[in-house]
């Protein structure tokens, strides 16, 4: 797949100056390469009950599909993986016995280099597939998706996964892009677990771009989706794309809330 029309040239964050590698948070997607060393898994996976795929699913007699958008190098991905099949992390390598057959799990992201590192470092290649993928380009978007569903007979996926993506989909696309990206989500999967940033975030992501002497997020100025962003995903995707909240897990260390929302719709896959 490709990046975003018009984006080529911004997608891997800038080398700063001298030897502490990309500046942090540089990445005008989030496609930060080092991520996970300042918001660890364990800070999101914590939070999620032991048993919860066995809770949302009790009747399930085939592999639940999961999606992950905005994986980065994968390692919350891989994280929360372990966490809903119940391994521990002693069981990652070699590939445990019975692992996909109860959750195979597709993850991508804009980058294709952190995909690379993903693929590269991955304990679960059976069960866990990256793949680079601009979410927002429907022409690569729907083929992709498709293909992945039909290989397992269906049509949308059990959970989802959207961990701290919302802010970025939001400064690249606009408000309007937001609320396509929720719509989207809501209608491919059944549960959706969302970790949206809080605007301190967003001011926080504007003014380090505006340190290094790039050119402003062209959306951010203009913005009426704005304040509470939790409660501003909870109202988009309740009042307009047929969810209700399930649960909220609570928040992180770095204050971001961890909700789980529930497609109303009906599903005869379910």
């Amino acid at each position: 797949s490709r990046p975003a029309r018009g984006s080529s040239g911004k997608m891997a964050a800038p080398m700063s100056k001298g030897s502490r590698g990309p500046e942090p948070g540089a990445a005008p997607y989030g496609n930060f390469p080092n991520y996970s060393r300042f918001h660890p898994p364990e800070g999101r996976v914590s939070l999620l009950p032991q048993g919860l795929l066995r809770s949302l699913f009790p009747a399930a007699t085939r592999p639940l599909l999961g999606l992950d958008v905005g994986c980065n190098s994968g390692e919350l991905s891989v994280a929360l993986y372990q966490h809903l099949v119940g391994l521990q992390e002693s069981d990652s390598s070699p590939e445990a016995p019975g692992a996909g057959k109860e959750l195979n799990l597709l993850c991508c992201d804009i980058d294709p280099e952190l995909i690379r590192r993903a693929q590269q470092s991955s304990p679960f290649p059976a069960s866990i597939s990256f793949a680079s993928l601009d979410i927002m380009d429907s022409g690569a978007r729907e083929p992709f998706l498709s293909s992945y569903l039909e290989r397992f007979g269906r049509s949308s996926f059990d959970i989802g996964f959207c961990m701290s993506v919302t802010m970025w989909i939001h400064l690249n696309h606009g408000d309007r892009g937001l609320l396509e990206f929720l719509a989207l989500l809501a209608s491919l999967c059944t549960f959706l677990l969302v970790e949206p940033q809080p605007w301190k975030c967003y001011r926080a992501a504007a003014r380090r771009l505006r340190r290094l002497g790039r050119d402003d997020f062209e959306h951010f100025r203009s913005l009426r989706i704005n304040g509470d962003m939790a409660e501003s995903v909870t109202r988009i995707l309740t009042q307009e794309c047929a969810m209700e909240l399930v649960r909220s897990f609570g928040s992180t260390g770095w204050d971001r809330s961890l909700l789980l929302f529930r497609s109303t719709r009906a599903r005869p896959e379910g």
